[in-house]
């Protein structure tokens, strides 16, 4: 069965308190703009709609340095149970607002080197492959960025605690087109991520 998306959204998963970091990561700077506000922009500039971030610790704060045009804000207020909930928060209001979207790409606010020719690549090779996902690869494994066709939408719905999409893409390896994206593996979490990072820009 070849797995057709006629309308792909976007949703970025932000809600995390950051306990690693200390502070919100979300507000990090990097290239000259928070790290949120660069993947919100990015998201936002590809031709997919909507574009939804789900913001959970520390909303108020991280909404008030968010200033992108045309980009949904949602609230997870139960962000303390993990990402999972997250999940379910962006897919629920995409179908709420978007009942006719058929796709959506799973982004994560802490991944620095994720830009649209990902996203277009994640396109090409789920309507090539006719599979239901595709997702990057790196370091041996796939995961975000990641997009799923709605047939995968109830069982993302299923996740709880702090378990991403990752799951259901491993668990659906067979179903699963892959992108390369070697920096996909850097991802912040702790100071010395965000050190790293700031100190490879350099």
């Amino acid at each position: 069965m070849h797995h057709k998306i006629k309308q792909c959204g976007i949703i970025i998963l932000a809600a995390g308190s950051s306990s690693r970091m200390g502070k919100p990561k979300q507000l990090l700077e990097f290239d000259g703009m928070t790290l949120l506000t660069r993947v919100s922009k990015m998201a936002s500039q590809s031709k997919l709609y909507p574009v939804i971030a789900v913001l959970g610790a520390n909303a108020d704060l991280i909404q008030a340095h968010l200033d992108v045009p045309g980009l949904d804000i949602v609230l997870n207020e139960n962000w303390v149970e993990g990402m999972a909930s997250s999940l379910r928060k962006g897919l629920f209001s995409m179908n709420e607002m978007h009942p006719h979207v058929d796709g959506v790409i799973i982004l994560v606010g802490d991944q620095p080197y994720t830009n649209n020719q990902h996203i277009e690549q994640l396109i090409d090779a789920q309507d090539k492959s006719g599979l239901p996902i595709s997702a990057c690869s790196y370091a041996g494994i796939m995961g975000t960025p990641a997009l799923f066709h709605k047939t995968i939408f109830p069982e993302l719905m299923l996740l709880e605690g702090d378990i991403g999409a990752k799951k259901i893409i491993e668990k659906r390896k067979q179903d699963v087109a892959t992108v390369h994206f070697d920096k996909g593996v850097i991802d912040i979490d702790t100071v010395e991520d965000y050190e790293n990072l700031r100190n490879e820009k350099e």
